[in-house]
């Protein structure tokens, strides 16, 4: 690989690297030399405290007063046409870099966020409203400079349960993906408040995508086709799933100790990663076959990229988020290291970073699954063992798991059919399926020889068949056991064809485990 693709922006202690942002800079801070910041008996600021400069020739163009310490940053479009500012219950646009004259005005009480679309005119805004007094939240989208009338926005898509919100934006600026998330998470399930997921289309559709797995929501991102997208999310091992433009789920990537996805530049690699606290492993798939390629780990890292060429993976270890160890390696996508830099342990790496491409530079190339062959020494990453008791340490090992893991599940239909099933239609087949289930095992418990039968490996977590204790108290229960356990494997059924189960019916399913712990220790005669 060519290192000429390779910027290194490595900003070291007692030697700040270059900052080159999008002119102008946005500053916060005193525009004048000698000009300091004065504060009202009620908290204002008295003196502008947000500049926007001109980086060629250093001079302050505009000078404003920002009273809100979040949401205050400007935000232009891609070409910089127009440039938007959220101030009080309005956001304010400005046009060709005329900060003097407002061009025009989205007026919305108590707007809190605003998202600019991606890519040319005509330019496109999601805002967003939180809720009050028992209103609901929302978020509308609109097109510039199309703002004034009660049908002038595009769509609308109001919801509960939100303290703040992310909106992402796809490449086509067609729809937009909204994370809704709360501070506290009322039903005590997790500590770090609840998200939902929601849909928003320019064309008026919305939708809530459903999740089947409770546990928040650690990362969206969309294909650059935009027409589709992946979400992690769940509790560890989280799930990562593809869903369409219908939010209906594509593939499902099973389990894993991840909490990131990246899309390749061209749509056709996606890397699912557990970064932060975890150990740095990575998933490299094929998307448009939906194969594995590989599972290359990259510890300790605190910052990924993908190459604009689409075949080459950037990993780093920054600070200050880590102070040791700092570095970068960059990998190709078969899991091959092809260069690799260390820090010195008396300096600090800040930043690094792809050198930018015009899009369309890179064309597409084929998928490869062979490992690329690299003149870097591989490096076998340190796995640690599993803690075991000391009454456990010279006892063999039983192989089994804190957590079952859940396989990768293709979604699609299958080829001898020509249209996906509809959600009544899978959750019926899948009634139908289980009502032939039970039939059978109902037939073969009456068979005088089902008790010789061995039991089929792939039943390992269902109950076992119901014994004879002698015990009629005991053989009671085991039967009510047993029937709560089909209610739940129905019950999670019904979520992974996408259904939204009550609060209820999520607790069963949590006692999943204990139940079969019990019904274990009964027919075991415990």
């Amino acid at each position: 690989m060519g290192h000429h693709i390779l910027q290194k922006a490595l900003c070291f202690k007692g030697n700040p690297g270059k900052i080159v942002k999008s002119i102008p800079l946005v500053k916060m801070g005193p525009c004048l030399p000698g000009a300091t910041e004065k504060t009202s008996k009620d908290g204002t600021a008295g003196a502008p405290n947000l500049q926007l400069h001109d980086m060629k020739t250093g001079t302050c163009w505009k000078s404003f007063i920002q009273k809100k310490m979040q949401n205050w940053c400007p935000s232009w479009s891609e070409d910089e046409v127009i440039c938007a500012r959220n101030v009080n219950n309005e956001v304010h646009f400005f046009e060709n870099n005329d900060f003097n004259t407002i061009a025009n005005k989205l007026h919305l009480q108590k707007i809190n966020d605003f998202v600019l679309s991606p890519g040319p005119q005509p330019y496109k805004v999601a805002v967003y409203v939180p809720g009050s007094k028992g209103a609901p939240s929302f978020v509308r989208l609109y097109q510039y400079p199309n703002f004034g009338g009660p049908h002038a926005a595009l769509a609308n898509k109001s919801f509960f349960k939100a303290d703040k919100v992310t909106m992402l934006w796809n490449k086509k600026a067609t729809a937009v993906l909204v994370i809704a998330s709360t501070e506290v998470d009322k039903t005590g399930a997790s500590y770090y408040g609840e998200q939902t997921l929601h849909y928003i289309a320019t064309n008026g559709e919305s939708a809530v995508v459903q999740l089947p797995k409770n546990g928040p929501i650690y990362d969206v991102v969309w294909n650059s086709s935009s027409t589709e997208f992946c979400a992690v999310y769940g509790f560890m091992p989280a799930k990562a799933t593809i869903f369409n433009l219908k939010c209906d789920p594509v593939f499902d990537f099973g389990t894993g100790p991840r909490n990131a996805a990246y899309y390749s530049p061209h749509g056709h690699l996606l890397v699912l990663a557990g970064f932060g606290n975890l150990r740095g492993q990575m998933e490299v798939w094929d998307v448009k076959n939906y194969k594995l390629i590989s599972k290359p780990v990259a510890s300790d890292s605190t910052y990924f990229a993908w190459c604009a060429d689409g075949e080459h993976i950037l990993t780093a270890t920054c600070a200050p988020r880590l102070r040791v160890n700092n570095g970068y390696k960059v990998w190709h996508y078969t899991g091959s290291v092809l260069h690799k830099y260390e820090v010195p342990s008396s300096a600090e790496m800040w930043q690094v970073s792809w050198q930018p491409f015009l899009e369309g530079i890179f064309p597409a190339k084929a998928v490869i699954y062979q490992a690329v062959p690299s003149e870097v020494p591989s490096e076998e990453p340190k796995v640690a063992a599993a803690y075991r008791p000391p009454a456990l340490r010279n006892r063999p090992s039983t192989g089994s798991k804190l957590h079952e893991e859940e396989p990768p599940q293709n979604m699609k239909p299958q080829s001898g059919s020509d249209k996906p099933l509809s959600k009544t239609a899978l959750k019926n087949q899948r009634r139908h399926e289980a009502k032939k289930a039970a039939k059978q095992e109902a037939k073969s418990d009456k068979s005088p020889d089902s008790a010789a039968l061995p039991a089929p490996e792939n039943t390992a977590r269902n109950p076992a068949p119901q014994s004879i204790s002698g015990d009629p108290e005991v053989d009671k229960k085991i039967k009510n056991l047993k029937k709560k356990l089909k209610a739940i494997e129905q019950l999670k059924e019904q979520a992974a064809t996408g259904k939204q189960l009550e609060k209820n019916q999520l607790e069963k399913i949590q006692k999943e485990k204990a139940l079969l712990q019990e019904l274990e220790d009964l027919e075991l005669g415990i």
